[in-house]
């Protein structure tokens, strides 16, 4: 495969990036990913801060590519976790859900490549202006917490295009090779991939949560609480509770009691599948196994090269 602006941008191989994901993106994932020549990402969300550094540490022994690290800049340590990150020198840093201003520059000048997530092309363009090296633009179907403006990657990917200079990321609803190509011919240099990554051997997530994710069919995810922060789940106990919650036409309060702590992890990681929340992308209803990421990676560049052959033959 050529390179292009984020192979080069990365110095990876190839322009497949693993999402990093609460509670599924341990050093494991990341390392086989990186491994396999696309980009892994440790997902700092669902860590405290010394099992971060663990999980870095273990990752740089496991892997002599490149890897990176998402950071919520709505977690609560988030200035111990940004040392870590500088200590630890880690390459590259995805930042979401905050702005970019406040971080970008400091981790930059640590010689840091610094990613932004965004849901439109108004943060897109703020990103850009914050300095970021890359953004990802994450269209409504992605799975775990989404942009407001319910914005389809088919419809986000040309107008983010359009509008910025740096090199662009595509997510949401892309787990195949077929979806890489469409969103490279809508103008992204590289796909982020979080949902098909969860059903791997690797992912740090239940089996119970992978074997949901498995039997999820078209329709099965929604996103709600959109009041608090918009997520997309799968419809369980949980969520059937948030929808008679919502019959009585609850206050923010009332929301944040029933969604109360640790629900993600309570579903994700600990397998608890009526009381947890259980995120994930649309196009969960597109994966019936598990397999290891390599395979998945694999996999994806075979099928992306077989479209690309039928395309050039229309």
């Amino acid at each position: 495969m050529k390179k292009n602006r984020i192979t080069d941008l990365f110095a990876i191989e190839y322009p497949i990036i693993q999402a990093g994901m609460i509670w599924a993106s341990g050093w494991k994932l990341a390392s086989e990913v990186s491994n396999a020549g696309g980009l892994g990402i440790i997902g700092a969300g669902s860590m405290y801060p010394d099992i971060l550094r663990e999980h870095i540490q273990k990752c740089k022994q496991a892997t002599s590519k490149p890897f990176a690290v998402n950071v919520p800049m709505l977690y609560p340590d988030i200035d111990l976790i940004m040392q870590i990150i500088v200590e630890e020198e880690v390459p590259i840093v995805f930042t979401s859900a905050g702005n970019p201003k406040t971080w970008t520059s400091h981790l930059k000048s640590h010689d840091i490549k610094v990613v932004h997530v965004v849901s439109s092309v108004k943060f897109a363009l703020k990103a850009q202006e914050a300095g970021v090296d890359a953004v990802v633009a994450e269209g409504f179907e992605a799975g775990g917490h989404n942009g407001r403006e319910e914005t389809t990657t088919l419809t986000l990917l040309p107008m983010v295009a359009k509008a910025l200079d740096i090199p662009l990321i595509a997510a949401g609803g892309i787990a195949t090779g077929r979806a890489m190509l469409a969103a490279m011919v809508l103008g992204a240099d590289a796909v982020q991939i979080g949902t098909r990554f969860v059903a791997s051997n690797e992912a740090s997530s239940h089996i119970n949560f992978k074997n949901e994710v498995l039997k999820a069919k078209e329709g099965d995810t929604k996103l709600t609480l959109k009041e608090l922060a918009p997520v997309r789940l799968i419809k369980n106990k949980f969520y059937q509770d948030i929808e008679s919650l919502y019959q009585k036409n609850p206050s923010v309060e009332e929301l944040k009691e029933l969604l109360g702590r640790a629900r993600a992890k309570k579903g994700m990681f600990e397998g608890d599948l009526d009381e947890g929340e259980l995120e994930i992308g649309q196009i969960a209803g597109l994966i019936d196994d598990i397999l290891p990421a390599k395979q998945i990676v694999a996999n994806i560049l075979k099928e992306f090269k077989e479209a690309k052959k039928q395309v050039a033959e229309l």
